[in-house]
């Protein structure tokens, strides 16, 4: 078994489907982190089987509503001296701004470009998204 050392000040993105840790990596641009970072993948769960973790030694900013789009199960701990201070349970947003495209050519959204994509929840299980301006279904597949 492998030990990633704690992190004394920082974020662990926890509980990501197994797999979706890369996509997560690449998104949040920890490629090029100049702070300590590591990505745990398929490591054990008893919850969800096998998981992917992120541990970032460093305050970043993150986009909660994508990265509960690209996997609603994350769980993200805010570390602070070593200890967990708070814990952020995500989920599926209800609305997204400029997350997801609208692919309808009528849309004005296609027309207006300076126009913002908005997208609200319809349907959790299946995760698609109705468009704002032209009612258009659309699911979120992946970043």
């Amino acid at each position: 078994m492998v030990t990633i050392n704690s992190i004394k000040k920082g974020l662990v993105i926890d509980h990501i489907g197994a797999g979706l840790g890369i996509k997560i990596f690449k998104y949040l641009k920890l490629d090029d982190a100049e702070f300590t970072v590591a990505l745990i993948m398929n490591a054990p769960s008893y919850k969800i089987g096998k998981k992917d973790i992120i541990k970032i030694e460093n305050e970043i900013h993150l986009d909660y509503k994508v990265l509960g789009l690209i996997d609603p199960n994350i769980t993200i701990n805010v570390i602070e001296n070593e200890v967990i201070t708070n814990k952020i349970k995500l989920s599926l947003p209800e609305k997204v701004k400029n997350v997801i495209k609208c692919k309808n050519p009528r849309c004005v959204t296609s027309v207006e470009k300076y126009i913002p994509h908005i997208f609200h929840l319809v349907n959790e299980e299946k995760r698609e998204y109705r468009c704002e301006y032209c009612d258009d279904i659309e699911r979120f597949e992946e970043i």
